[in-house]
């Protein structure tokens, strides 16, 4: 049987190839996903990471030159060179193939196709792209660094992640390096935007597992009426609608790992099913009666106070203790303050590479600004911080005016109009304003989002 692993990324107009291709491309690829067309193609590429782009030719109604898939292939290839793209058109033309290949299209397809050819043809070209990745998918280009192993990819890659240089990351991260090799489950908890499912997407990537599937699921989004058949499949008139045997998210895992992102999320009886399929690791389709055995690495996430929900009867403790053999804590952004500028700086790269703009880095006034932020929407409030500022930039670098922020966001702003409740923190914060302002006071109140007075109480407390 051939072998069934990567990832596939299918943009097309007609809804009816997207669903054939849905149903045909999961025998070869261990992930498929399709686009209607490609206005968000650049962001589903940084998100989702495929080996290849199967790229339909035309997406404008009554024009059919095939321009469009030509300029879409060439930024593919211009953004990541090592996606292999396969165009895909209803027009025979040798003329148009051999202008996509010279734009660095891996092949061409002609609608409508044959199967095996198809099948053989992306393969091909996933293998090919294969081998310019790293084991995980990610640029070998990018292996480089202080990651886990001496692996650092870019923050906005999947499977990246930053870890900085504070104690507690560092700590973090020795766990993680512990852990990751091993079967045990794994919880992630943090708030908003503190890189949950880039952690484990990292856990799975140096798993023993990495070559197999990494599957995720948003507990929280699933419908309480679709939550067995998403998670354990359904057999075919199983319900209304239910025309096919479906295969739920445990049995696509097998063998790979299966991450429960918002785990908080689960009805309280639902949790109970949940928790029979981890204690006998087998999975029933609904309508069906056999036992089917899956062989997962479980990770779950979430923003709540899991603990606390146990207290409340509102989260089941038995389950509690079964996802959580290890517990990380991921710290919000306030938290780490050390890693802020690093952060964006590796932003500012990665946008201004998307976005073709030639920005060197950035102003000290930026960089103060940055550190003296709350971030309570913490990494992903900063990467579209800095995506703004990219796009809306002028300069040869970021400075304090392009990073756009909004007046109550303030540099740990509280109610009362403090800067922050930790007195060691807000003076350094003050220090570090001063020092960026050369003493400007007025400039130093505004970076730090207070008026001169306070600044001016502030400055006296400290005796600075």
């Amino acid at each position: 049987m051939a072998t069934k692993n990567g990832k596939i990324l299918v943009v097309d107009d007609n809804q009816g190839i997207r669903r054939a291709l849905e149903i045909l491309l999961p025998l070869r690829f261990a992930e498929v996903r399709t686009l209607p067309s490609p206005s968000t193609l650049v962001a589903t590429l940084e998100q989702f990471r495929p080996e290849v782009v199967l790229l339909d030719m035309n997406f404008t109604t009554s024009i059919n030159t095939g321009n469009e898939g030509l300029y879409w292939a060439g930024e593919i290839k211009k953004m990541f060179p090592e996606v292999e793209v396969v165009l895909f058109t209803a027009y025979a033309d040798i003329a148009l193939a051999v202008e996509g290949m010279k734009r660095g299209a891996f092949d061409f397809i002609v609608k409508p196709w044959e199967n095996d050819k198809l099948m053989a043809v992306l393969t091909a070209a996933r293998d090919k792209a294969q081998k310019a990745m790293g084991r995980d998918g990610r640029s070998k280009a990018a292996m480089t660094g202080t990651g886990i192993n001496g692996v650092t990819p870019d923050p906005l890659q999947e499977g990246g992640f930053f870890w900085g240089t504070t104690p507690v990351m560092r700590t973090i991260r020795r766990t993680v390096e512990k852990t990751a090799p091993t079967d045990a489950t794994v919880l992630i908890t943090g708030e908003n935007g503190t890189g949950k499912d880039v952690l484990a997407r990292e856990i799975h990537a140096h798993s023993l597992r990495s070559e197999k599937p990494m599957v995720v699921v948003d507990a929280g989004a699933i419908p309480e009426t679709l939550f067995e058949s998403e998670l354990f499949g359904h057999v075919k008139g199983a319900f209304t609608d239910a025309y096919t045997d479906h295969v739920g998210k445990f049995e696509q895992a097998d063998g790979g790992t299966l991450f429960l992102d918002e785990i908080g999320n689960i009805p309280l009886h639902l949790q109970a099913k949940l928790l029979r399929v981890l204690q006998n690791r087998s999975v029933v389709r609904v309508g069906g009666t056999q036992a089917r055995p899956v062989d997962i690495r479980l990770v779950c996430a979430t923003n709540m106070d899991l603990e606390a929900l146990v207290r409340e009867g509102r989260f089941r403790e038995d389950l509690y203790y079964r996802i959580n053999t290890v517990h990380i804590a991921l710290p919000p952004l306030r938290e780490r303050r050390e890693d802020i500028v690093p952060l964006a700086r590796q932003f500012l790269g990665q946008f201004a590479r998307k976005y073709h703009r030639a920005l060197t880095g950035l102003a000290p006034e930026a960089e103060a600004l940055l550190t003296a932020q709350r971030w309570s929407g913490n990494i992903r409030e900063l990467q579209n911080c800095i995506e703004k500022a990219v796009i809306l930039s002028d300069g040869s670098e970021l400075t304090a005016k392009d990073i756009q922020r909004d007046a109550r966001s303030g540099p740990g702003m509280t109610d009362t109009g403090n800067l922050l409740h930790n007195a060691a923190e807000e003076e350094r914060l003050i220090r570090q304003a001063m020092n960026h302002t050369d003493g400007n006071i007025s400039a130093a109140a505004k970076i730090l989002g207070v008026s001169r007075p306070t600044l001016y109480a502030k400055l006296k407390k400290y005796g600075l």
